[in-house]
């Protein structure tokens, strides 16, 4: 996994500007954030909490502002999530983390988003772990913080935040891809996936998708969308032209983006999102589809092309 390296970096004292410090390290704690939680607004809203607590805090007790916000938001989605567990198991039908559109053309602070912990497939993964695993692993793993800042940050020994770190790795390692290919050959597989399928081609779906594929749906109860998980290349194209024949009007605009570090689309439907869909490719094969039509979580993606 490429790692983003944002050890403590030693700041003896806070600025006298609340605002001004805060802003410096805003990309880093929305990236935890968003990690953490799965949705931009979530994300967001921990921030905004964090920034009322950082005022709030008396500055000659900080010694790092950096590892103290941190902290905050870490804590601050650790208790959102747990408080968030019963939402989470009245949600009608599959829950996927909020697509965000990760492009450099889209967005100019695109680099915090690299890596594959950004993926949906990853995030997805990150499901299995509690709010306690997910906090450790994020931060060590894909942070690279030391034991001793992770523990400072989850209220927990260094001792424990190691255990912690090795049951995650076990839920998350076992899952993860095998080999992914280059950035072209994503591209050709996500050109030849929209051709087949505005096509209606199942045979050409078929060969695209690997025998053991996923597909993931997150309508949320407002929007089409499949209540359980499909499984199986042939079960998947079948889902998926069925899905546009019934659902799909002619008039739908389909924009092609990179969505949370990998190839997607965005369909349209009177200028509106209507369905963003990812594509996770390993093996020179489709291994996952998410497919989210859930219109809380397409509020913030680009407009259509004009």
């Amino acid at each position: 996994m490429a790692q983003t390296h944002m050890a403590d970096d030693g700041d003896s004292k806070a600025a006298s500007d609340p605002l001004t410090t805060f802003n410096e390290y805003r990309s880093l704690l929305f990236s935890i954030a968003y990690r953490m939680l799965g949705t931009v607004a979530d994300a967001e809203d921990m921030l905004q909490d964090a920034f009322i607590r950082w005022q709030r805090a008396p500055r000659d007790e900080i010694r790092s502002p950096k590892a103290f916000l941190v902290t905050i938001v870490s804590r601050l989605c650790i208790n959102h999530l747990q408080s968030a567990r019963a939402q989470r198991e009245e949600y009608v039908g599959q829950w996927l983390p909020e697509p965000v559109v990760t492009d450099a053309a889209s967005d100019p602070s695109s680099a915090i988003w690299a890596g594959e912990s950004i993926s949906m497939a990853f995030l997805v993964l990150l499901e299995r772990l509690n709010p306690i695993e997910r906090a450790v692993f994020l931060l060590r793993e894909v942070f690279d913080y030391d034991y001793t800042a992770i523990a400072a940050a989850v209220g927990r020994t260094e001792t424990n935040c190691r255990q912690i770190l090795r049951r995650a790795k076990e839920h998350v390692h076992a899952a993860r891809p095998r080999f992914t290919p280059s950035a072209r050959k994503q591209t050709d597989l996500l050109a030849r996936f929209v051709q087949a399928a505005t096509h209606g081609d199942l045979d050409g779906l078929v060969a695209l998708l690997a025998s053991d594929a996923e597909l993931h749906t997150d309508g949320g109860g407002k929007a089409p969308a499949l209540l359980n998980l499909v499984h199986g290349a042939t079960n998947i194209a079948r889902a998926i032209l069925g899905g546009m024949t019934k659902f799909a009007p002619k008039t739908f605009v389909t924009r092609l983006v990179e969505i949370n570090g990998e190839p997607g689309f965005v369909s349209y439907f009177n200028g509106k999102p209507a369905v963003a869909l990812v594509l996770h490719i390993s093996d020179d094969s489709v291994q996952k589809i998410f497919a989210i039509s859930n219109p809380a979580k397409l509020a913030r993606l680009p407009g259509a092309p004009s």
